[in-house]
């Protein structure tokens, strides 16, 4: 086996500073670590940025999706409709909720969910459908005027059918309707340590509605029916509190939401400097015959680039260009894996790629490239000159 390159251009880099050190150091000399006043101060400037009528932090996205499904009515004998092309989070959220997943195949030509599979899977599922979990896979938004059309019209039969945007990829996505993660029932956003802005682990779920806001809050921290933090901080505060539901542990502690205050201050700069790699790489690529670059569209984060190799065009495929591309020190990745896939999920919902034609065909072809905000000229030249070279050495001619 070839020996790879140290690597020149590492697949993402954090983009942290001086800002996050002082508000992390600033939150050790408090004496106060988990969950309290820069928690509750993270979730209010989210809300004032995104317009989110309600938003809540939480440890993760994973966390985000399970209490959102929850409170917005999916529990055991319902359903959930999503797409296979996403990380396997999405499912099991619904999973262990005891609901099942009815898979839709995504667009022929991007990685969202198809809104025309998304009716099949309503009519197959009938009543017991309560959510529709469309996926912003990569940043690019899905088409979320069709899908909340399709859940109202849905709602005439069955008034239970929520929208649950798993926006992990879409911060800060903005259209004429809205951010992306408020333009349905609930939307829930990552910001694990690869995402547009980060926490190092955390999300953050938006709702709508008033009482499932309320029931999320209380459901993230055991089913404890009121805030606790304060009890060891505030002399008035009571030691007393109720448990009232059977709740989990998915608060985001302070330390980290101190990060996530300063990063969101960085959002809109660092959606810029990724549009501006994403803009050189399209140049680049668009005129290559054996590449396609990712769909656009308004509102689009540009989380991931998603290059798709011409796969009729080479005499390599994509698990092999991708070791070409680690060889000569370039990190990259692939997103997705589809559920098919995966042993369990295929075992339990008799799954195969043969149902969902174009998810399978974007896997079979599709590069993650690097791109973060920070990344210089050179490394992102680096990075198109790798892979243009190694299409063209491969060429099939």
């Amino acid at each position: 086996m070839k020996e790879s390159a140290p690597l020149q251009v590492p697949f993402f880099r954090p983009s942290l500073g001086p800002d996050e050190e002082a508000a992390v150091l600033a939150v050790m000399r408090s004496g106060w670590l988990t969950t309290g006043n820069e928690a509750l101060a993270f979730e209010q400037d989210f809300a004032a940025f995104t317009g989110a009528a309600h938003a809540l932090a939480v440890n993760s996205a994973t966390s985000g999706l399970l209490l959102a499904m929850d409170a917005l009515g999916v529990g055991p004998g319902t359903a959930v409709v999503t797409t296979p092309y996403t990380f396997v989070s999405t499912a099991l959220a619904a999973i262990h909720l005891g609901a099942r997943i009815l898979y839709a195949d995504v667009e022929k030509d991007t990685y969202n969910i198809d809104p025309l599979a998304v009716e099949a899977c309503l009519a197959k599922g009938g009543k017991d459908v309560r959510a529709i979990v469309p996926v912003h896979v990569g940043g690019a938004l899905a088409d979320m005027a069709a899908i909340t059309e399709i859940a109202r019209r849905a709602c005439v039969k069955n008034p239970r059918v929520a929208v649950i945007e798993d926006a992990a990829h879409a911060f800060p996505s903005r259209t004429v309707a809205g951010f992306a993660g408020t333009l349905g029932d609930a939307g829930v956003f990552s910001f694990y340590a690869n995402k547009t802005i980060t926490t190092g682990e955390g999300g953050m779920v938006c709702l709508r509605d008033k009482e499932a806001a309320q029931r999320v809050g209380t459901l993230r921290l055991h089913g404890i029916d009121r805030p606790v933090w304060n009890r060891y901080t505030s002399p008035a505060s009571s030691w007393e509190y109720d448990v009232v539901a059977p709740g989990w542990k998915c608060n985001l502690p302070d330390i980290l939401a101190a990060i996530g205050r300063v990063q969101l201050k960085k959002a809109d700069s660092f959606l810029k400097s990724r549009m501006a790699v994403a803009q050189a790489y399209n140049r680049a690529f668009a005129a290559c015959d054996f590449l396609q670059i990712p769909p656009d569209g308004e509102g689009n984060a540009w989380h991931l680039y998603l290059l798709r190799i011409v796969p009729e065009k080479l005499r390599i495929n994509r698990d092999e260009f991708m070791a070409r591309l680690q060889e000569a020190g370039i990190g990259v990745s692939m997103h997705f894996i589809p559920h098919y896939r995966f042993s369990w999920l295929k075992n339990h919902y008799e799954l195969d790629g043969g149902r969902f034609p174009n998810a399978e065909r974007r896997f079979q072809a599709t590069i993650s490239l690097p791109l973060w905000p920070g990344m210089t000229g050179e490394q992102a030249a680096a990075v198109v000159n790798g892979v243009i070279a190694i299409g063209v050495s491969h060429y099939a001619r």
